[in-house]
């Protein structure tokens, strides 16, 4: 199975490239299955039906979430309509939404998608690993899924770290989101789950984080907010994760960065790259 996942998209620039590239990536790396997170495509802040809708369309399978995933207020109102939006597993019970999906792949395996969002310099909500491991247990690697996909959307770097070793062998991928910098730590643990802290963003790089620069060197100088935080609008750089995965044990096999377009030098995966 060929599966990518796309890391945080970032307001217009960040979506155009999406919906502009995805079609043909999907048939140039034949790709069976296609992650993007999508919490950031709505102005930097949240995802709205509209959109949701062109990142499916372009050819995402499912679309996860994060610390914003209510900052659309209407999402409240459509979430639960739509199967394929993956919320932070781990926020209490009752909130819409879901925080796990089992989708089916173009090669017609099934594929556990999970979203679940780190504490450290976060929110606060439930445990993330006891989440995670209760749907685990409840759809386990080759018994309720072909494959399992989790978008950890954390801050520290130590704690998506310890989530990969926590779920390694149970999962066939666990890749990091949030911080909007891609990291070059992308390797195959040793139980076979890929891995990468972060998987940067789909987005314009000259900015911080994905905004306009002038309003966040501002706060930092001052502390004090003069404005409203702006998606940058120059050309944005694809950021993500492929993964190639063993059909029979749902372990990954292969894995390297994918970042195309924008600022940041091109980096094509070798082993789809032939």
């Amino acid at each position: 199975m060929r599966l990518l996942f796309l890391g945080d998209v970032v307001g217009r620039s960040g979506r155009s490239a999406v919906v502009e590239a995805l079609p043909g990536l999907r048939a140039r790396y034949d790709l069976d299955f296609v992650v993007v997170n999508g919490e950031n495509s709505a102005g930097g802040f949240g995802i709205t039906e509209a959109i949701l809708n062109d990142l499916i369309d372009a050819g995402a399978d499912a679309v996860t979430l994060g610390n914003h995933a209510f900052d659309q207020k209407d999402t409240l109102v459509y979430i639960d309509r739509q199967e394929r939006l993956i919320r932070p597993l781990n926020y209490p019970k009752g909130t819409p939404g879901r925080g796990s999906a089992l989708l089916r792949a173009r090669n017609g395996m099934d594929v556990l998608v999970m979203n679940a969002m780190g504490r450290i310099f976060m929110t606060e909500l439930d445990c993330p690993f006891r989440a995670i491991d209760a749907e685990l247990s409840a759809c386990p690697l080759k018994q309720g899924a072909d494959a399992i996909l989790i978008d950890f959307h954390a801050e520290a770097t130590s704690e998506k770290q310890a989530a990969g070793y926590f779920v390694d062998g149970r999962a066939s991928v666990l890749v990091g989101t949030h911080t909007h910098a891609p990291t070059s730590d992308d390797r195959i643990l040793p139980g076979g789950t890929a891995f990468m802290s972060d998987a940067g963003m789909c987005g314009d790089y000259n900015s911080v984080l994905g905004m306009e620069t002038e309003e966040p060197v501002h706060r930092f100088l001052t502390r004090i907010p003069r404005g409203r935080f702006e998606p940058a609008s120059g050309p944005a750089t694809i950021s993500g994760l492929a993964v190639e995965i063993d059909d029979k044990t749902g372990l990954a096999t292969d894995v390297g960065a994918l970042r195309l377009g924008g600022v940041l030098k091109p980096l094509e995966p070798a082993f789809w790259a032939a």
